[in-house]
């Protein structure tokens, strides 16, 4: 269907902004596609001293794909069910094929009406995900051992590329690398892949707490580890909300927030200070957000209220591949105050003056590439 990578499960999505229930979203398929033509328009960042010829073309191709984006919000809401079918799987897999080629579209800048429509497009999505992750988890329960089948969920692969990004720029940005011995990831689902992927691929010494506000998606998610004895042992499942939890994140060397934990943004604002009020001085988060187009699928984070909440961001990372999640890597501060002081209003980590990374994986295989064609030139033959 949709080849989302984080995951909560479909009871979280319902309340997903973690300090408040969200209501339910009925949109008017009409009103927003109508008033297109009195939103303004966008400009990308850059396009402040291009020639106007370019900034009409850019223009043009935003007011397009708003419009694209628009009539499939209309359609997928008229549905009458999100649970996996033939015109569910349509319908979002032409959203996704609209939204992750890179796009000049600036999201945050959009008017009222098409906000309110990205909003209730998020709301849908998330909906949908879940429905998708807890079909695919009742399959693999039904097998003698669910983790020998991981394949069968068909964007098992986007799970492993955004856990090895995360884990990469983690060992990258934070300071003296990372070996944890306990990590936690909020918003854990019926799926939770990326808690597996680390602990199976990156992490083999960690112990995972996974935690969701719904129980079905932990029971769900349990049943997926009862035959592995390794990983297993090392993922426990907790139903809790996060403005719950305070002492307990004290335990927790890294702790990962999931890209649909308090959908809107003075929520994930709201999440964000809650966990730099608990966890430990020194210890990383990694925050899932979007970029672009992409902000029509996922929340989009703004570093500035990751270091209002009492962190240093070290590192985001915008992927343009399959990895549809952008990732911040931040690390709570030793001193709150003064980084309060040096995130505040003008501070360090006003949009656009974070450090963004190209991501190490790629940049990795830039230079073996660089180096394997240095070592074809210096053993070719020079024919004259």
């Amino acid at each position: 269907m949709h080849s989302f990578a984080s995951s909560i499960d479909e009871c979280s999505r319902r309340q997903a902004a973690t300090y408040t229930p969200c209501s339910s979203f009925h949109s008017s398929p009409s009103s927003p596609i109508h008033q297109l033509h009195s939103t303004p328009v966008p400009q990308s960042s850059s396009s402040t001293r291009q020639v106007p010829g370019k900034m009409d073309a850019q223009n043009k191709e935003v007011a397009a794909l708003v419009h694209k984006i628009t009539g499939l919000h209309a359609a997928i809401a008229k549905l009458p069910s999100l649970s996996p079918s033939p015109d569910v799987d349509a319908l979002f897999t032409d959203l996704v094929t609209a939204c992750v080629p890179p796009s000049p579209v600036d999201v945050t800048k959009l008017g009222p009406e098409a906000q309110e429509m990205r909003e209730g497009l998020i709301r849908l999505c998330s909906e949908a995900e879940g429905k998708l992750e807890a079909h695919y988890s009742d399959m693999l329960a039904a097998f003698d051992n669910p983790l020998d089948h991981l394949g069968i969920f068909p964007y098992y692969s986007n799970y492993i590329n955004l856990s090895k990004l995360e884990y990469e720029l983690l060992a990258r940005y934070v300071p003296g690398g990372i070996a944890p011995a306990r990590v936690a990831f909020i918003g854990s689902g019926p799926l939770p892949f990326s808690s597996y992927v680390l602990a199976a691929r990156h992490l083999p010494d960690t112990m995972f707490d996974n935690y969701d506000l719904c129980g079905a998606a932990n029971d769900r998610a349990s049943k997926l580890f009862r035959a592995d004895k390794d990983v297993g042992a090392r993922m426990s499942f907790h139903t809790a909300d996060v403005a719950d939890l305070a002492g307990e994140l004290a335990a927790y060397d890294v702790v990962f927030l999931a890209a649909l934990v308090g959908m809107a943004a003075e929520d994930k604002a709201k999440v964000i200070a809650h966990l730099g009020a608990h966890m430990a001085d020194g210890a990383a988060l990694v925050v899932r957000s979007a970029h672009g187009a992409r902000g029509f699928l996922y929340p989009i984070v703004d570093p500035q209220d990751i270091g209002r909440g009492g962190f240093e961001v070290l590192a985001v990372c915008h992927p343009d591949d399959d990895v549809v999640n952008s990732v911040i890597i931040a690390q709570k501060s030793k001193d709150m105050h003064a980084n309060e002081h040096r995130n505040g209003r003008g501070g360090q980590y006003a949009r656009g003056t974070v450090p963004v990374v190209s991501p190490p994986c790629r940049f990795g295989e830039m230079v073996a590439d660089a180096a394997q064609k240095r070592e074809e030139f210096a053993n070719a033959e020079v024919a004259f």
